[in-house]
């Protein structure tokens, strides 16, 4: 099979709300606001900002410029880097495969909800119709022992939009999704806020979430914590960032987009604070208890408390309409960069053409999602799954890949001069000090206290055994799933490998697929 040239995006603009739309799922919605409520308040922002700075921007100016400069897929960039390092690369594929099983079907709970919002379905009741009615949820987790049809067919939807724009490619399919995508959530999130704002008991909220509580930044965990909202929100750790930046341009600017993307994101996760907590006032005033009565977060806050206060105002029913899209809207932008990862990476080994590609891995994933979680123990299986390969997939996979580049490889240098050549911001010693010391001690010492708190008692009450099957196997089955990937046979079409019986290319020469000069940077 011959050599394929690489796709590439057309504008910078593409890639930037591609990294953006990945990087802006669920997660800020949910996660960021309750995080920062419980870490100090509005003094949460300031180790917020530091974590950003110190170890999120840096991380993705790394990968942006691993991707970049090998322009392939993570398994084959970390293999040019060293070849044992290869075995990280499928790792963060393992992981990315894991995370998209599940992660579709909450975006499937989120097309439900759309409906349930106009006649408000869950009646007085929220949390019994979610863990009731809607999704017939079993008394104890196990596994899999009947199917509940109202969350099989919107998955099954999710997964036909999802698999339909990667099939058409890079540049046709994931750069105009999200281009349609991006602007969309901006828009309907600024809607609700504004709504949210003119609520009774908004300024309650708003002063519940902002009200800083300096003394907490004397507290460790505090600082785990932003660390931990850093990694979990900007997609680094698990190849989103390696395979979207290899579908750059040769003349990019690294700095400048990682900047971007990185405010971006945070942007948009303060002013989902803004919209939660002013919505939270709003139900804390009505109910007449204090905001930390009504405060929540994950699941718990989208499909329980949301829908109460949707019950309790003016035209609710619009309001839980567009909140709901909006999940569906982050959460599908999110979903395609993950699907992606593992596209690549097939591609790039195989040699497959994309169709074949997307309807083979991304079909696999569908099915799998498809089995496990429309089910009556899916959400057990979804909470726990989600809490270890985040904690021991993501988390973990991040810490090794930055020591491996910056310990025992030594590419910072490297990387830096290659970021440095075509981007506006240059990067000085900060950069390699914090990949080369902060990032790593602080991912290592998130590790420690996790694996602390995971001894000490079982998460969220589950037992044991249900832990080892659903939880730790699918870490601990991710790091060696990635590891005897590294197995396979590579088709002499792989991007940038030498073509059957012809000798190695000197070194810096181009490779199949690079685009010329004259690029947009």
């Amino acid at each position: 099979m011959a050599n394929q040239p690489r796709e590439q995006w057309a504008t910078r603009t593409g890639f930037l709300l591609a990294a953006i739309g990945s990087a802006i799922g669920l997660g800020n919605i949910w996660r960021f606001p309750a995080v920062a409520y419980d870490n100090g308040g509005g003094a949460f922002l300031f180790p917020y900002l530091v974590a950003l700075l110190t170890a999120g921007i840096p991380l993705l100016i790394m990968e942006y410029a691993i991707g970049r400069r090998q322009r392939c897929s993570p398994p084959e960039a970390f293999r040019r880097l060293a070849r044992p390092a290869e075995a990280i690369g499928w790792w963060q594929v393992a992981i990315s495969f894991v995370i998209a099983t599940y992660y579709a079907v909450i975006i499937a709970w989120s097309i439900r909800y759309v409906g349930f919002s106009v006649d408000q379905s869950w009646g007085d009741d929220p949390e019994g119709f979610l863990f009731g009615t809607f999704l017939e949820a079993s008394e104890t987790p196990g596994f899999v022992s009947g199917y509940v049809t109202g969350v099989l067919w919107p998955l099954i939807a999710v997964w036909v939009v999802v698999l339909g724009i990667l099939l058409l490619g890079v540049r046709r399919g994931i750069e105009k999704a999200n281009r349609l995508f991006i602007p969309l959530l901006v828009v309907f999130f600024v809607v609700l806020v504004i709504r949210a704002l003119t609520l009774d008991g908004a300024a309650e909220g708003l002063e519940a979430f902002f009200e800083p509580d300096w003394s907490q930044l004397g507290d460790g965990g505090v600082w785990v914590a932003a660390y931990g909202q850093i990694f979990f929100s900007l997609s680094i750790g698990f190849g989103i960032m390696v395979t979207y930046a290899s579908y750059l341009r040769r003349r990019a600017d690294l700095t400048g987009s990682a900047l971007v993307a990185g405010f971006s994101n945070s942007s948009f996760e303060v002013l989902a604070g803004l919209g939660v907590f002013a919505a939270l006032g709003f139900m804390a005033r009505s109910a007449g208890v204090p905001v930390d009565e009504v405060a929540s977060a994950g699941l718990g806050l989208a499909f329980v408390v949301f829908p109460a206060i949707i019950s309790e105002m003016w035209l609710g029913g619009a309001f839980g309409v567009v909140f709901f899209l909006s999940l569906v809207i982050a959460g599908l932008s999110s979903l395609i960069s993950i699907v992606q990862v593992v596209v690549s990476a097939v591609e790039d080994r195989t040699g497959l053409r994309r169709v074949p590609a997307v309807l083979g891995v991304g079909g696999a994933i569908a099915v799998v999602s498809v089995l496990l979680f429309p089910t009556n123990e899916g959400i057990y299986l979804l909470d726990v799954a989600d809490h270890f390969i985040n904690q021991y997939g993501i988390a973990l996979a991040a810490l090794v890949s930055v020591v491996a580049v910056a310990w025992f490889m030594r590419k910072l240098p490297e990387l830096q001069r290659d970021a440095d050549a075509t981007s506006a911001v240059s990067l000085g010693h900060w950069w390699r000090i914090c990949l080369g010391v902060i990032t790593p001690v602080t991912l290592g010492w998130m590790m420690v206290d996790s694996l602390r708190t995971e001894f000490d008692h079982n998460y969220e009450g589950y037992s044991t055994g249900f832990l080892l099957a659903a939880g730790w196997s699918v870490a601990i089955g991710a790091l060696v799933v990635g590891v005897l990937l590294t197995l396979l046979p590579r088709h002499p079409s792989t991007p940038g490998g030498p073509a059957p019986g012809a000798p190695p290319s000197p070194k810096g020469a181009p490779r199949p697929g690079d685009a010329g000069h004259g690029e947009e940077s």
